[in-house]
């Protein structure tokens, strides 16, 4: 009696989920920090075994082209040699998440770094590339973010769940900026993510920037310079989904990633090494297409909400570099510091007329927004004509309006300074705006 041919398929799926056939391929070239492998079909980002017994360590499949796949080694380039085998896991990377994670310093895939043993307490598993949540499932940003940083919470307000960037040449002020709001912000859990730092900041940031009681409440990843660029790229992915984790379970979170254009740097190497053509100053398709794909996983959600802070480097003081215009045209505001204004000693260096806050107008109330734009007029009017004014070459009484603004910058001036170490309350700075808006007897 014949069979049904359909039984065979069925029985060799089975078969395969049983484990009892395992899927193989074997390492065919090395391209970079990227294997090439021949063998079975394998689903985007499935992780293998590299090695007979796995002991090389864990590749995960990022491409695949005319019969072969592309494989990146999660940790240091393995020591591979023609033919050596590949085994496909059936899973996708995934990372722990839990209260056990705070005060931790993990690496680049969510591993402890701090020679404080294994994570401990009820951790679950979470998948790193996760979707962004629907539009429609989230929440309002109607409330404040207290970052401690008198400049921005009263001149630049940013909201619970909102998205902005820092944007700076190198040596301005970023990390430096970053860490006062990792210390004065009021969040549950802050999510900190050192992309491509160099090696000796590391320690410098947990200790000094960040400090003891700082680190009480953070969680820090790390992926210093020397490691492959897939691990720096992995490790935003990483970052965001603890952040996303602590969101879930009602807590407002704080992401903060310095930064991102290393991130954008490491997605490059790998487009590059996969063969993909260069688009803008060297940068391929696939790094503008992630952008948004990380950066709106942050904000609100249903419960709890990502207040997200990226940094951005642009090369050469340029704030039009791709990166730069890429991500400022999908965050919902960007601090623009100054190399002019460190060079003068002023920090933060933050440069108040080109930054914005596209939410600032619906969070602050009418006082706190007329007082704003009262403050933001005298720096505008005074930049008009500081150049005439430092030369002698303004009279004064020839515009009345420009004399006030004359009058008001030492005192707007002192107002923008804050020292690394201080921290002001959010309501304090909003008073000090108020007092600094108002009439003179």
């Amino acid at each position: 009696m014949a069979r049904d041919p359909s039984w065979v398929a069925e029985a060799i799926r089975e078969v395969e989920r049983r484990h009892l056939v395992r899927r193989a391929g074997r390492v065919m070239r090395v391209i970079g920090h990227m294997l090439e492998v021949a063998g079975p079909t394998a689903s985007l980002g499935e992780l293998c075994a590299l090695g007979r017994d796995a002991s090389e360590g864990l590749g995960e499949v990022i491409g695949f082209h005319e019969g072969r796949l592309y494989v990146v080694p999660l940790g240091p380039l393995p020591e591979v040699s023609p033919g050596t085998p590949v085994r496909f896991l059936e899973r996708q990377f995934r990372i722990r998440c839990g209260p056990g994670l705070v005060g931790r310093v993990l690496n680049g895939l969510g591993e402890p770094i701090d020679d404080r043993g294994p994570l401990e307490g009820p951790l679950v598993w979470r998948t790193v590339d996760a979707p962004a949540i629907s539009p429609l499932r989230r929440g309002r940003i109607s409330s404040p973010y207290a970052t401690g940083v008198r400049a921005i919470d009263a001149l630049l307000t940013i909201g619970r769940g909102q998205r902005v960037g820092l944007f700076a040449g190198s040596g301005v002020g970023k990390s430096t900026l970053l860490s006062m709001m990792a210390r004065g912000g009021r969040a549950d859990v802050h999510v900190i993510a050192l992309v491509g730092e160099r090696g000796r900041e590391v320690r410098e940031f947990l200790e000094d920037d960040l400090g003891e009681e700082g680190m009480r409440r953070s969680v820090v990843i790390v992926a210093t310079s020397d490691e492959s660029a897939y691990v720096r790229s992995k490790a935003a992915f990483v970052a965001t989904a603890i952040a996303e984790h602590f969101r879930d379970e009602g807590m407002h979170v704080t992401l903060m990633m310095d930064s991102l254009t290393r991130f954008a740097m490491a997605e490059r190497e790998v487009g590059l090494a996969m063969g993909e053509p260069p688009s803008s100053r060297g940068y391929t398709p696939s790094v503008f297409a992630k952008l948004p794909v990380l950066l709106e996983r942050a904000g609100p959600g249903p419960v709890g909400a990502i207040t997200a802070v990226y940094t951005v480097l642009v090369e050469g003081d340029d704030l039009n570099d791709p990166i730069a215009d890429a991500v400022r045209g999908i965050l919902d505001g960007h601090i623009v510091l100054s190399r002019s204004l460190a060079n003068r000693g002023q920090f933060p260096a933050i440069d108040v007329l080109q930054s914005l806050s596209r939410l600032f107008p619906s969070i602050a109330d009418e006082d706190h927004r007329r007082a704003a734009e009262r403050v933001r007029e005298w720096m505008a009017r005074y930049g008009e004509i500081e150049d005439l004014f430092r030369i002698g070459a303004y009279r004064q009484g020839t515009d009345p309006a420009v004399d006030e603004a004359i009058q008001r910058m030492p005192e707007i001036l002192e107002f923008l300074r804050q020292k690394k170490g201080e921290t002001v309350a959010f309501e304090e700075a909003i008073t000090q705006l108020l007092n600094l808006a108002g009439d003179r007897e």
